[in-house]
């Protein structure tokens, strides 16, 4: 069994979390059959968002009255300190406790500190002195952010993308974090359904041992792999290396990692599907990428009115219009059998 230490928190767990944005998608009695089972077998750590919908609620059903054996992370969009009690009053409601282990500032654009504009460090000070929140963290897509994040030590953990499609500067935040004795904890470790095999995605994290990985989890099936792996924690070897060569080759680059960030979209385009449309057809089933629906979803990018909202949003700096028609003529020969997909 492996077990993670994030940083100056001393919050000690199994270097497996549970990501609860997916089980927004599922009804009440799922989730909490779900998030009981992980905890039943070995999870303790939880993190989800005042953005996922009634994630925070799903979580609140599956531990009432056993706070205390659980470490529970969420975060806040806020822009400014009146949202910011608004927001932590209603996930302290909905995930019915008097107090949250790590509260995140939410992918925020920038990174706050105390006394700025924004007043969101001072009320985060305030919530901690307060007892409602036990440790501050940040999560970001953004490396300067991050950095800034990290530099100024004010935050006990960082929340960010982390898989074996990393980049030196990725993990040179990974190194940072361990220097300052701040917690790691990566978020798309399977970056966003784009790494299908669970084994190499976890030995090459369990290489870093300040490293958290957090898995979205929506079917039991997915719970169970990583279930398996706290016993038998996959240990890197020549085939899971040359998985990971295989996929670094293949998805490295200019491809969208799913986000969101750059959504809603003016005009109904699922960019966070669209746009990664070509790797998804040769990465997953292709059944329902195909259908009737999956058909509609991808002509829509025939509307795009390049109002180049989603580029600006995009924080890995994509070319995102170009992307979707891009995807969209692959897509198109792959329907007419111009290209074929084993």
């Amino acid at each position: 069994m492996a077990d993670v230490r994030l940083g100056k928190t001393e919050i000690v767990t199994n270097k497996n979390a549970f990501g609860a944005l997916p089980i927004q998608r599922i009804s009440d009695n799922d989730a909490v059959y779900l998030l009981k089972k992980a905890y039943d077998n070995g999870i303790t750590f939880f993190d989800t968002a005042r953005w996922y919908t009634d994630s925070e609620h799903k979580l609140g059903l599956a531990f009432e009255g056993m706070r205390d054996k659980v470490w529970i992370a969420t975060k806040t969009g806020a822009k400014n300190a009146e949202t910011f009690w608004k927001d932590l009053e209603t996930s302290l409601s909905e995930l019915k406790t008097d107090h949250i282990d790590i509260y995140q500032f939410h992918n925020i654009p920038f990174c706050p500190k105390p006394g700025d504009e924004s007043g969101l460090y001072d009320a985060m000070l305030k919530a901690k002195e307060q007892g409602k929140i036990r440790h501050i963290g940040i999560t970001n897509h953004r490396l300067l952010v991050a950095d800034e994040a990290i530099e100024s030590g004010l935050y006990e953990t960082l929340q960010f993308p982390f898989s074996y499609l990393a980049t030196e500067k990725d993990i040179e935040l990974v190194n940072k974090c361990k220097e300052a004795d701040m917690g790691f904890i990566a978020m798309k470790a399977l970056s966003g359904g784009l790494i299908t095999n669970s084994a190499a995605a976890y030995a090459y994290l369990a290489q870093y041992d300040n490293v958290l990985p957090i898995w979205g989890v929506q079917r039991e099936r997915e719970l169970d792999e990583f279930l398996s792996y706290i016993d038998k924690p996959p240990v890197m070897n020549d085939e899971l290396k040359a998985v990971i060569e295989h996929d670094r080759g293949e998805l490295l680059g200019d491809f969208c990692r799913g986000c969101g960030y750059c959504m809603p979209c003016p005009v109904g385009i699922e960019i966070n599907n669209c746009a990664r449309m070509s790797l998804l057809l040769r990465r997953s089933p292709i059944k329902e990428r195909l259908s009737k629906e999956g058909q509609e979803a991808m002509m829509k990018i025939e509307n795009c009115i390049h109002c180049n909202q989603c580029k600006s949003k995009c924080p890995y700096g994509l070319d995102t219009p170009a992307l979707l028609q891009k995807n969209l003529e692959d897509y198109k020969n792959v329907l007419a059998g111009k290209v074929k997909i084993d």
